[in-house]
């Protein structure tokens, strides 16, 4: 079926359809979209376009959960003068599953405004910006958040409450005091609640230009079947922003009543409604049924799990009928071509592959397991304390970058912190070097020096915050940098 566009009436002759603004000709009502130019179509759509998900207990609140969705990739940060902004004819949607039969028994939605104080300028800003609720602040945008339990809906702001999204980094001039002014739109709403939108640095830390070079990972470039000098891993996303919706919710209000096991699955999706109306006067309006175009579980799973004439096929998919796609878990690509570009590492298996359907489809049992029937989720044990460094963000130290596979069972994938290094992390699953700490714990299988596996970024280009929301400043569309080289140094793991 074909996406219906639908064209106001207005005294101009030819008429663009809103597909070709998102940037497609020809969209299926159903289509659901991922990630980092995950998939072809929604690659074309990046408002809608999900980039990572994070869900963790609140390192400094236990009581609490943070989940952090992120959306819009590759912001560059120079974007003026229509800097990057969320989509108000788009629902953004943060799901729960927490009785194991993944579909979504909480969903938190957000709906966006886009207010222009001044139309008769080109400018962002008037003035200097030093609060969400500034004059000076020419293009402001707002938000509702609601809380849809069981068919039942409920308005989260509260009464007489505007919440404002984070205004855009402009410079030292327009934005002098940008981490204040980005503080501004931090709100508690109901049910002690609390909640934050607008740009942010992209915490993802990934060397995609190797990765995707026939698998390079540059510190193994001379064990390549196409050898190369070793080199340091360069962060492909350093220097880029998205748009972060950030909440921190009571663990409470998460977990089924009276379900003892408290395990959630998560994912983010993002909805378009069937018809769309480009409007003579530069509008958009649309009407209709809300269709998803865009979802996100566990990160890299559609990347590169999914084969490219299945991408799409996958985003059209809930997690419920996710069963339709194990065998691509079972069977994965990845694992062949790691022994394929990788000749002298022990061969990972690469079939009967059920300990890939554990760690990303049913959770691992004795750690976050949901059940039986599999689904991209993105699962969190709530009863597992977090590992609290000197730093609340930073897992350096006594805490482990690799999560559970350094034995640190409160990260990936258990979870997803900020700070986890999921690249390194399901490179060495694939490869069957799950590390000492899960092959005791769990059985799985360590492989060695398959467990050595990575490309080289061990750590965001920028440090996080250590305190809601956790994510970084943006970088400044004045100054910023791309591309921070990082280390030929993995992170070994210590010995059987």
């Amino acid at each position: 079926m074909q996406r219906t566009t639908t064209v106001g009436r207005a005294p101009i002759a030819v008429f663009i359809v809103i597909l070709v603004l998102f940037g497609a000709l020809l969209i299926p009502a159903s289509l659901r979209g991922s990630s980092h130019r995950e998939a072809p179509l929604i690659s074309k759509d990046p408002t809608a376009d999900n980039t990572d998900l994070y869900a963790f207990v609140t390192p400094n609140d236990p009581n609490t959960v943070t989940i952090i969705a992120n959306w819009i990739p590759a912001e560059e940060p120079t974007g003026g003068p229509n800097f990057y902004n969320f989509d108000p004819n788009a629902l953004y949607e943060i799901k729960i599953d927490n009785n194991g039969d993944a579909v979504e028994d909480i969903t938190y939605q957000f709906r966006f405004k886009t207010q222009i104080a001044n139309p008769k300028t080109f400018l962002y800003n008037t003035g200097q910006v030093t609060s969400v609720s500034d004059a000076d602040l020419n293009l402001r945008q707002t938000y509702t958040m609601t809380r849809v339990t069981n068919g039942s809906s409920k308005a989260l702001n509260k009464s007489g409450q505007t919440l404002r999204v984070a205004p855009y980094i402009v410079g030292p001039r327009s934005t002098p005091k940008y981490p204040e002014t980005a503080a501004t739109a931090i709100y508690d709403v109901r049910d002690s609640i609390r909640v934050f939108a607008g740009p942010r640095d992209d915490p993802f830390f990934v060397d995609i230009g190797s990765i995707f070079d026939l698998g390079g990972l540059r510190p193994f470039n001379p064990a390549h079947v196409i050898p190369l000098p070793a080199a340091p891993g360069i962060d492909s996303l350093g220097g880029f922003n998205v748009h972060s919706i950030a909440i921190r919710v009571p663990r409470s209000q998460l977990g089924e009543k009276g379900n003892k096991n408290d395990t959630i699955g998560i994912y983010a999706s993002t909805s378009r409604q069937k018809t769309t109306v480009l409007n003579a006067n530069g509008t958009v309006a649309g009407s209709g049924d809300w269709q998803q175009v865009s979802r996100l579980g566990n990160p890299l799973v559609n990347e590169v799990i999914i084969p490219l004439a299945q991408k799409d096929k996958w985003n059209f998919s809930d997690p419920e009928d996710d069963q339709q796609f194990v065998k691509n878990f079972t069977n994965p690509e990845l694992a062949r071509l790691i022994n394929q570009f990788y000749p002298t590492l022990p061969n990972a298996a690469e079939t009967g592959r059920t300990d890939l359907v554990a760690v990303l489809n049913t959770g691992i049992k004795g750690l976050n397991f949901t059940g039986t029937k599999p689904a991209d989720l993105l699962r969190l044990n709530m009863g597992i304390a977090p590992c609290v460094a000197d730093n609340a963000a930073d897992v350096s130290g006594k805490c482990s970058r690799l999560g559970a596979l350094g034995g640190d069972l409160s990260g990936f994938p258990n979870g997803r912190r900020l700070t986890d290094d999921v690249t390194d992390i399901e490179i060495r699953a694939f490869a069957q070097g799950y590390g000492p700490a899960l092959a005791k714990l769990l059985g799985l299988p360590n492989k060695n020096p398959n467990n050595d596996l990575g490309d080289g970024v061990n750590v965001n280009d920028v440090s996080f915050m250590s305190s809601f929301p956790f994510v970084a400043t943006p970088y400044s569309s004045y100054e910023h940098g791309h591309h921070k080289v990082g280390s030929t140094d993995t992170g070994r793991l210590a010995p059987n």
